[in-house]
C-alpha cells in the first residue's frame, strides 16, 4: 500500500492507485508527442491545414484538454447514478448510431459512414458506445446473475442487443468497432458468473458468425489476403502492413530518433491514427514499443485489481465496469498493436489513449475517470466512508 501524510501526520493510503494515474499519463503525454512527430509531414502538405505543421498536435491537444475536462466531470458522478442510467445511455447510443445512417446527418469518410458533424468537429458514436456498452453489460448481468446458466434467460436478451448494435455498425461499416464490443459485453457476461460450457458454445458460435461476415464481404477478404503474406502485392492489398514492417524493421533496438522517421513521409497510410505504433517503433525502436506494451499491461492489471478490490466489498456493479473498462482498452490496445506488428489483419482501429482522433480520446478520459472513480469509492469504504 503506498501512503502520503495528512495534515495530521498521520499515515493515510492516496486518494487514487498511482499505478493507474500515472500509467494513463504517460500514455496520454507519449502520445501527444507522437501524434506531432507522425503528423508533421501530413499537416505541412494536406488540405485544410493551412501547411501549419502543427495542426494535428493542436487540435490532438484540444481533445485532450476536453477528454480531461469530461473526465473530471465524469468522476462526479457515483457510480449508482451510472447504474440507474444505463439504460438511457445505451439508449442514447443506439440514437447517435441510427442518427450516423441517415443521409444528410451521417459523415462519410473513405467510404465509412462513421460520423456525426458538429461543425467544427465531428463525433464518431462508436467510440462512445463501448462505454455505454460496459455500463449496460454491468447492469444487465447484475441483473441477470440468477439466470446466467439459462441461454434463453440469461443471454438470450443480451444477444438480441448485441445484434441490433452489431447491424448498425456493420452498416457504416465498422467492423473493428463491433469485434471490440462484442468482447466486451461477452468478458462481462463471463466475469459476472455465466456457466463455462454455455460460454465456451457461444465463444464458438461467435467465432463461426465473425468468420462468414468476413466470408460474405469481398474487401475484409483481401485484408485477409494481405494480411497473410503482405509482400505479394505490396503497392496493393498489403501496402499498409509492408511499411508498418519496414517501420519496425528500421527502428530495431533504440529506433532512429523522434522526428526520425521515413515511413511517416507519406508512405505509411494514417501514420497518426491507426499505424502510430509503426512510427513509434521506427522512431524509438524496441525500447519505445516496449515501453508502450508495459503501460497498456499495467493499466489493465489495474483496472482488473479494482474491479477485484470492488468485488470483495461487494460492489459488484462497480467491479464489473472496471474490469469491463479493462477487457475494452486491453483488446483495443492488442488489436491495434496486432495489426501494426502484421500478426492480425487490418483493421481501422486506433490505439487508444494515443492516436489521434477527437472522440476516442474523450472517451477514453470518461472511461477512466470512470475507473478512478470505482477506484476511489473502494478506498474511501476502506476508510469507512459513506459513498
Amino acid at each position: 500500500m503506498i501512503y502520503q501524510t495528512d495534515i495530521n501526520n498521520q499515515r493515510m493510503p492516496h486518494d487514487f492507485d498511482q499505478t493507474l494515474v500515472w500509467s494513463a499519463i504517460l500514455l496520454l503525454s507519449l502520445g501527444l508527442v507522437m501524434v506531432y512527430s507522425a503528423s508533421i509531414a501530413i499537416a505541412e502538405a494536406g488540405r485544410g491545414t493551412g501547411g501549419y505543421a502543427a495542426h494535428f498536435l493542436v487540435r490532438h491537444g484540444a481533445y485532450l484538454l476536453v477528454g480531461l475536462l469530461a473526465g473530471l466531470i465524469a468522476f462526479q458522478v457515483p457510480m449508482p447514478v451510472w447504474q440507474k442510467y444505463s439504460f438511457h445511455l445505451f439508449l442514447l447510443g443506439v440514437l447517435l448510431l441510427v442518427l450516423v445512417l441517415i443521409p444528410g446527418i451521417g459523415r462519410e469518410v473513405n467510404g465509412s459512414r462513421r460520423w456525426l458533424s458538429l461543425l467544427v468537429v465531428n463525433l464518431q458514436p462508436s467510440e462512445f458506445m463501448k462505454l455505454f456498452v460496459v455500463i449496460y453489460a454491468a447492469d444487465y448481468t447484475i441483473r441477470k446473475s440468477a439466470y446466467l446458466d439459462s441461454f434463453r434467460k440469461g443471454f438470450f436478451p443480451m444477444l438480441i442487443v448485441m445484434l441490433v448494435i452489431g447491424l448498425l455498425l456493420l452498416r457504416e461499416p465498422d467492423f473493428g468497432a463491433f469485434v471490440v464490443i462484442t468482447v466486451i459485453a461477452m468478458a462481462t457476461l463471463f466475469l459476472g458468473g455465466m456457466n463455462l460450457k454455455l460460454f465456451a458454445g457461444l465463444i464458438s458460435f461467435l467465432v463461426a458468425g465473425l468468420l462468414a461476415l468476413i466470408w460474405v464481404e469481398p474487401y475484409r477478404m483481401q485484408r485477409i489476403v494481405g494480411f497473410m503474406d503482405p509482400w505479394i502485392d505490396p503497392y496493393g492489398k498489403g501496402y499498409q502492413l509492408s511499411h508498418a514492417l519496414i517501420a519496425f524493421g528500421r527502428g530495431e533496438w533504440l529506433g532512429v530518433g523522434l522526428g526520425g522517421s521515413v515511413e511517416k513521409l507519406f508512405y505509411l497510410p494514417e501514420a497518426h491514427t491507426d499505424f502510430l505504433l509503426a512510427v513509434i517503433a521506427e522512431e524509438l525502436g524496441f525500447i519505445g514499443v516496449a515501453t508502450v506494451v508495459a503501460l497498456f499491461a499495467g493499466l489493465v492489471v489495474r483496472a482488473f485489481v479494482i474491479g477485484r478490490q470492488a468485488a470483495m466489498r461487494e460492489r459488484h456493479f462497480s467491479a464489473l465496469v472496471a474490469q469491463g473498462i479493462g477487457v475494452w482498452l486491453g483488446v483495443q490496445a492488442f488489436i491495434n498493436m496486432g495489426v501494426n506488428m502484421g500478426v492480425l489483419p487490418t483493421k481501422g482501429l486506433t490505439l487508444p489513449l494515443m492516436s489521434f482522433g477527437g472522440s476516442s480520446i474523450v472517451a477514453n478520459c470518461v472511461a477512466l475517470a470512470v475507473l478512478l472513480r470505482v477506484d476511489w469509492e473502494n478506498r474511501q469504504l476502506m476508510r469507512g466512508f459513506a459513498v
